[in-house]
């Protein structure tokens, strides 16, 4: 059993009143829902929301069976649709029923500007949270607009309704925001409904086998709102509704917890050439796969001449001068830094040991340039069919570059983006989202392109190491300090200064091919397997 279908068991054993018990002092549903139905009256006749088109009312008939009327047609016997049976205290209702407010997005594409107020479509919720690390932007004029038709607001359920549909999410901010159509908006009393309830209500297998049953179309998928609004579910009492939100909150955790204990054994299983690849790779950036042979210069000697190009590159004005210049090296068996004219011992940062002809150096003494781009004003409206290559982080594979969606820019806006062309002999670093850390090499016969935010471009003092820079990115070693130095909070994120600080084993030019070979062998060996 997947983690997925064992989270699907708990949830359905929570819609059918089957993980926690039931209270006798509780307050049944049918008096809540009672209370519900007398509140929206009071707010229709006020004004503050609108009359529900098609009413519905569900009870057990005096046969025991399920009865439905909706307005004022005749009740109907619903038992063909009622999946299961539940507890005496428990309801049955059509979502719309309980919901003050159901209505989506704007159905019309704004306008997007570089920055003013988040407009959230189904991307930025798709992974289960809401997520405004790379939406778009409207005005606050078109914001006010949109708002007063729409207004997501603390406490409220976002669903998914176009595309990936049934995925609902939590708003936990009290920052305004804007919607798109692909997402909807369920407003409800929180005093009376738990949204956590409902948002596992949503999650189990009784909402989501009727999402997928409900939802249109072959390649964009809709969930169309009137099929979200008579979507039958259950609702407990509300102390239950907290009881259960309480023992999934205990339970959930161990459930993900098997989830990657279950998704690691079959990774493992299905995995272990790119496991055995990651094991070699770590040998290799320890020196170990190869013997070190004594007629090879010393790293050291390999440093001095980059640092010879990098003073002549800057007294030539093509790059600036580094404000952090760091030297590393060996005194007494242990590892020094001058750093801005102070030394310090840093044998706390050292993470193995090296062999004697080797360096320990910062990735920025290597680089005439570590830097990231940035995304055009009006976004994706910019692409064109042909022009000068853009480069996004779906692009950048440890591989090599797949450029076979590759979006495109005008001349034009690649020289107003000057600072983020990519030359050949580059190596391109993933820095944000759920691809950190891949890299790239660029080829030597690449032409020309440019790179977004969420790409580093890494440019090499001497070109010649880059295979063995790449191969030390991708190590184990520096995805791991990709992971435990990356900023941001709502998405991962690895900043410059960050990356310009991380500790590069260098071992000598000859060394480097020699391991980068014996490495690619090994790689051809594994892709066999």
């Amino acid at each position: 059993m997947t983690g997925q279908q064992l989270k699907n068991s708990i949830l359905q054993m929570a819609v059918q009143g089957k993980l926690v018990p039931q209270d006798p002092n509780d307050e049944p549903a049918s008096v809540l829902l009672e209370r519900i139905r007398a509140e929206k009256e009071q707010l229709i006749k006020e004004g503050k929301i609108k009359k529900e088109r098609n009413p519905s009312i569900i009870f057990r008939g005096a046969d025991n069976l399920p009865y439905e009327k909706v307005w004022k047609n005749e009740p109907v016997c619903i038992a063909d649709e009622v999946p299961f049976e539940i507890p005496e205290s428990w309801e049955w209702v059509r979502l719309g029923t309980i919901l003050h407010k159901l209505s989506d997005g704007t159905h019309s594409r704004p306008h997007y500007v570089a920055s003013g107020i988040p407009f959230i479509s189904v991307k930025d919720i798709s992974g289960g949270k809401l997520d405004f690390s790379d939406c778009k932007y409207i005005t606050e004029e078109e914001h006010c607009e949109l708002y007063s038709r729409c207004n997501p607001e603390y406490g409220d359920i976002l669903l998914t309704k176009v595309g990936t549909t049934g995925i609902p999410v939590i708003v936990d901010t009290t920052n305004e925001f804007s919607l798109f159509v692909s997402v909807a908006l369920l407003k409800f009393n929180q005093e009376m409904l738990s949204n956590e309830y409902l948002a596992c209500l949503i999650n189990s297998p009784l909402v989501q086998k009727q999402a997928e049953k409900n939802t249109r179309g072959v390649g964009n998928k809709n969930w169309v709102m009137r099929d979200i609004a008579n979507t039958l579910i259950v609702i407990p009492p509300l102390l239950e509704q907290q009881r259960i939100v309480s023992k999934l909150q205990k339970i959930l955790p161990f459930v993900d917890n098997y989830a990657h204990a279950y998704s690691k054994a079959k990774k493992l299983n299905n995995g272990f050439p790119n496991l055995l690849k990651k094991s070699i790779l770590q040998e290799a950036v320890q020196g170990k796969l190869v013997p070190q042979d004594p007629n090879d210069e010393p790293a050291s000697i390999l440093l001095e001449r980059i640092r010879a190009e990098k003073e002549r590159l800057i007294k030539a004005g093509k790059i600036k001068r580094d404000k952090h210049e760091s030297v590393i090296f060996r005194r007494d068996n242990s590892h020094y830094e001058k750093l801005n004219g102070i030394e310090r011992c840093i044998d706390d940062e050292i993470p193995f040991e090296i062999p004697e002809n080797w360096s320990w150096t910062r990735l920025r003494t290597l680089t005439s340039k570590i830097g990231a781009g940035s995304t055009p004003t009006g976004g994706r409206a910019i692409y064109q069919p042909t022009g000068v290559k853009f480069i996004r982080s779906q692009n950048v594979y440890n591989d090599g570059l797949v450029l076979n969606d590759v979006a495109y820019i005008s001349e034009e806006i690649n020289q107003r983006k000057s600072g983020s062309i990519v030359k050949p002999k580059d190596i391109l670093l993933n820095i944000t989202g759920g691809s950190i850390g891949r890299s790239a090499l660029v080829p030597d016969d690449f032409d020309i392109g440019n790179v977004n935010q969420h790409v580093m471009i890494i440019r090499l003092l001497t070109p010649s190491i880059r295979y063995w820079v790449h191969a030390v990115l991708i190590s184990e070693y520096i995805q791991n300090m990709i992971m435990s130095v990356q900023v941001g909070v709502s998405r991962e994120g690895l900043s410059a200064s960050k990356l310009m600080d991380f500790l590069i084993p260098l071992p000598s030019e000859r060394e480097s091919y020699r391991i980068i070979n014996e490495y690619n062998k090994a790689c051809n060996v594994l892709h066999q397997i």
